[in-house]
């Protein structure tokens, strides 16, 4: 069987690969929808490093899928079912460090070939069914949705019991998601979110309250916060937060940024403040986003909200056109249906 692998060669090329899929131990999959990830366009823009970029490409994009079940050896999963493919895979197992932190994993569309082609072949290990009543167009960035759960999960590990009030700090994706899956998990929490535009503010109404970073009252204290603005701009979100944290506080840092950021560490050692960083997801998160989904049917009526242009991809030119829509796109998601 030989399968077509559709490669970014350099920034805004791509071409296509034919490789054979291991039928033997793996299983097979035919992607359904996938979304258009922020890494992704990095890579396809040349927003990288050239080191980066030499090192990485060439590798098909796409880390966020949903798939049907083709075939499996293993038994494991029968033709027909709909799965979430886990693109971070370990190659070491260790007691200590998760999945995801492990400098040994691979993980698809960064620097190994992502989910851009005609069939998947993967170990049945790294595959998460899809509950009944999950949009397969919400499914397709459930990776997303994932790295939220993760970074929530690390939160209940680090964060001291008092949760009053949680803030966000970002409006976009990331932010949006972050804020809906803690909503999810602490319904008793006030949750106020802090972002730079009222109109992508409006889409929170889930909120206790929203705010613009220039009108944000003197007064108002969080117990913890998310900062998922990423960028040269993270360094006024975490400037922001220090100075409307309450004492003790935990902070997760999820915003990417390609350049050092400064933290004011007098008030971080002042406050006694907690700063931890979340990045990626593994089977674990992918496990409980699905629960997180199945349990709260008005989660996935506000996603629904992400789902942007749904471009039908039957060719390469296709792809292109997928991404050169995302590149304006400042809230919710790309979607590729995939009919190749």
């Amino acid at each position: 069987m030989i399968n077509q692998v559709y490669r970014l060669t350099s920034p805004g090329i791509i071409d296509v690969a034919c490789t054979v899929p291991d039928i033997k131990n793996s299983v097979l999959l035919r992607p359904l929808y996938m979304s258009v990830c922020k890494a992704d366009q990095r890579y396809y823009l040349g927003n990288r490093s050239k080191e980066a970029l030499k090192a990485k490409l060439p590798m098909a994009l796409i880390h966020e899928c949903v798939a049907k079940v083709e075939f499996d050896p293993t038994g494991n999963f029968k033709p027909g079912e709909i799965v979430v493919p886990v693109p971070n895979t370990p190659t070491e197992d260790d007691d200590v460090i998760a999945e995801n932190y492990r400098l040994t994993s691979h993980f698809c569309s960064s620097g190994y070939d992502g989910f851009l082609r005609d069939y998947i072949d993967i170990d049945p290990g790294r595959l998460v069914r899809v509950p009944e009543g999950v949009d397969l167009k919400i499914a397709a960035f459930a990776e997303l949705i994932s790295v939220a759960v993760h970074a929530v999960s690390r939160f209940d590990k680090f964060s001291h019991s008092r949760k009053n009030a949680i803030g966000v700090w970002g409006d976009g994706n990331v932010g949006f998601i972050t804020a809906l899956i803690l909503k999810a998990v602490y319904p008793d929490s006030k949750l106020y979110v802090f972002g730079t535009v009222y109109e992508k503010l409006a889409y929170f109404s889930f909120a206790d309250g929203t705010f613009h970073v220039d009108n944000v009252p003197a007064d108002l204290m969080v117990d913890h916060a998310f900062e998922c603005v990423g960028g040269e701009a993270s360094r006024y979100a975490v400037a922001q937060i220090i100075d409307h944290i309450n004492p003790e506080g935990s902070i997760g840092l999820m915003g990417v940024s390609e350049s050092p950021v400064g933290i004011n560490t007098r008030m971080v050692l002042e406050k006694g403040l907690n700063l931890f960083g979340s990045s990626r997801s593994g089977v674990a998160d992918f496990e409980r986003t699905m629960q997180i989904l199945s349990a709260n049917p008005n989660a996935i009526a506000y996603l629904e909200n992400l789902v942007g242009e749904v471009v039908s991809v039957r060719s390469i030119a296709d792809i292109h056109k997928a991404f050169a829509s995302d590149i304006s796109r400042s809230f919710g998601k790309t979607i590729i249906k995939w009919e190749k």
